[in-house]
């Protein structure tokens, strides 16, 4: 039986390497082999999903890639994020984050599970959108003067709904309801469908969410748009005042939307996932699609969305502290 020299070993394992890191490399360049998983921490049908969808399945049609939406809801959104800020750093899993769960929620929950500074890589900014509240087409009032009133000769008689607490619309309407002097009952929901249902049915009064999540039952006349929540007019509810339009100077309160992975995500995927991402927000289909959901494009690289994920933490930390609202 022939041996090996001692010589021949340090070549054997000098080869082995090589061809560890060759092998390595090929894996690199192949990424993505095998299916993505997007993970959407609300449930089908609201304006989170609608955003991942569109987006995703132009990133998969132009890559060639296969992107798996998967709506894992509740806890404002908390729920989704920690499943992809846990998962294996791989890059096969992403989430979309929003602004309620990213920068809001840090400060809003006692025990967040994950840091989204510390525990997410940022791969970029997908859009921004207002928030708008909504009446059922049937309801008493037509303008927000008129919600106003009835909440003023009725203190927290009111019922408005939003897709969870904590989330964006929560806090707009907290602040909202100081800026009026009124007080409305808050019922939170896992997602938009139940509350539409019960919008139009009548147990709730008001609903106040982002534009892509209403924009479609606005436009088909189930629901009266009053006010909308960015200092310019929606281009696709041109109709809707703003809040300051309505009398309350300098009301802001818009949401955004970006891709992200756990921390540990290999530097070439998230380079690769930017531009592929950033190619499809380029694409006039893709802007037509989101205008028309009532959201606008945004792109750049990963350290514009990191930058906005730490400096809108500092801002809505501060409306959290002032409203008092603390969630466990």
């Amino acid at each position: 039986m022939r041996t090996s020299s001692p010589s021949s070993i340090p070549r054997r394992a000098a080869i082995g390497l090589a061809l560890l890191l060759s092998c390595g490399v090929t894996l690199a360049q192949g990424y993505p082999a095998r299916p993505i998983r997007l993970v959407v921490p609300f449930p089908p049908g609201g304006g989170t999903d609608i955003i991942a969808r569109e987006v995703a399945n132009k990133v998969a049609t132009s890559e060639g890639w296969t992107i798996v939406i998967d709506n894992k809801p509740g806890s404002g959104g908390n729920i989704g994020v920690d499943a992809a800020a846990k998962a294996n750093p791989d890059g096969y899993t992403l989430v979309l984050g929003q602004t309620s769960n990213l920068a809001i929620n840090p400060t809003l929950y006692a025990k967040l599970p994950y840091d989204p500074v510390k525990d997410l890589a940022a791969v970029g900014l997908v859009a921004s959108a207002p928030l708008v509240l909504v009446v059922s087409a049937t309801s008493p009032y037509k303008k927000l003067a008129d919600v106003v009133a009835a909440a003023k000769a009725k203190p927290t008689a009111l019922n408005y709904a939003s897709s969870g607490n904590g989330t964006v619309a929560h806090l707009a309407t907290e602040q909202f309801q100081k800026a009026a002097g009124v007080q409305f009952t808050h019922v939170p929901y896992k997602g938009a469908s139940q509350g539409l249902t019960d919008l139009v049915g009548g147990q709730i009064q008001m609903y106040i969410s982002s534009v892509p999540t209403l924009i479609a039952q606005i436009k088909s006349g189930q629901l009266r748009a009053l006010a909308v929540t960015s200092l310019q007019r929606n281009r696709d509810l041109p109709d809707v005042p703003t809040m300051a339009e309505s009398g309350y100077k300098d009301f802001e309160a818009v949401t955004w939307f970006g891709v992200a992975g756990p921390a540990a995500m290999p530097k070439d995927a998230v380079t690769k996932l930017n531009a592929a991402f950033n190619k499809a927000l380029a694409t006039p289909e893709v802007q037509k699609k989101l205008a028309a959901q009532g959201a606008e494009v945004m792109s750049g690289p990963p350290e514009k969305f990191a930058s906005l994920i730490r400096t809108d933490g500092v801002r809505w930390g501060a409306v959290v502290k002032v409203s008092g609202i603390k969630l466990d």
